[in-house]
């Protein structure tokens, strides 16, 4: 079957997932992208929302924009709540009426962290800070709205864009003798260039025929392959980088933070790999492919 050209915006522009899609972009040529940061679409301003789809349609809405100050959001609840809630709720609403499809982005931290299984999508949720249970309320606005579309939840992001882990490490690395890093604190890195190009397919896979699911919205899990705890992912980055810094593994209790984190995030993905008929890479291939281009830009 031919691909259909799909009109497709993306929030979020300068963000590490929307940078991913971009720098894709241009392989899926039956796509056409618009990318929007929060100077078009603050999704702060409800109103302002609501007043920029007025006019203009898309086939599919990714959304990658969200409040992801995990440690502020506990001293800004009401704002995490406008953007990770209301506006999604907002843009679910929009996506039923245009009969457009949402791709919205969830998170790992809608879970305790206490379950030590990889969760499936149906386990139950129940999110130990701000930014958490926002996402969770928006999550299921979008269910309640039961527009067409997914909600994919990940964990971990990291890119070669913005700021993120593996870029931290590096220049931590650089600056310092030695490192405490968490290693009791367990789930799997996720390349936000193997999440777009995902999307992306998933995309693809419909070809514009989304179905209408009674049940709500489907919930799909996305990271890479694999397990580490943040130390294993500090060691790899290292290894990789042949940076010669000696990483001490320390308890969360020992690095207090405002926000509570998941002890155990672990995802389950068998069912976005079942349904898409995807391959998900093992999370050290994906790290040393990413930092692959982090060479090649410093060298440059």
């Amino acid at each position: 079957m031919a691909k259909k050209d799909q009109s497709i915006i993306v929030t979020g522009s300068s963000g590490q997932l929307a940078s991913s899609l971009s720098a894709i972009s241009n392989t899926y040529p039956h796509f056409h992208f618009t990318f929007v940061g929060r100077e078009a679409l603050d999704l702060s301003d409800l109103d302002g929302i609501k007043t920029f789809f007025d006019h203009q349609h898309f086939d599919v809405i990714i959304n990658c924009a969200a409040y992801t100050a995990v440690d502020q959001a506990e001293q800004e609840p009401e704002q995490a709540d406008i953007i990770n809630h209301l506006a999604v709720k907002t843009l679910a609403k929009i996506a039923k009426d245009n009969d457009s499809a949402l791709i919205h982005i969830s998170t790992d931290y809608v879970f305790d962290g206490q379950t030590y299984h990889p969760y499936i999508e149906s386990d139950t949720t129940g999110p130990k800070s701000v930014y958490g249970h926002s996402k969770l309320k928006g999550e299921n606005a979008i269910t309640q709205t039961a527009c067409k579309g997914a909600i994919i939840r990940t964990s971990w992001l990291y890119s070669e864009f913005g700021q993120n882990f593996v870029k931290t490490m590096l220049r931590l690395g650089q600056e310092r003798q030695q490192l405490n890093i968490i290693f009791d604190q367990v789930g799997t890195a996720t390349y936000a260039g193997d999440l777009a190009k995902t999307i992306l397919d998933m995309i693809n896979f419909h070809n514009g025929q989304w179905s209408n699911n009674r049940a709500g919205v489907p919930i799909y899990h996305y990271s890479n392959e694999g397990v580490c705890s943040w130390y294993d992912f500090a060691k790899a980055i290292f290894e990789l980088s042949s940076i010669d810094c000696e990483l001490n593994p320390i308890e969360t209790k020992d690095y207090p933070t405002p926000a509570h984190r998941p002890s155990y995030s672990l995802l389950n993905k068998s069912k976005i790999k079942h349904d898409y008929r995807i391959v998900i890479p093992y999370w050290r291939d994906s790290l040393k492919d990413c930092m692959k281009i982090l060479m090649e830009e410093k060298t440059k």
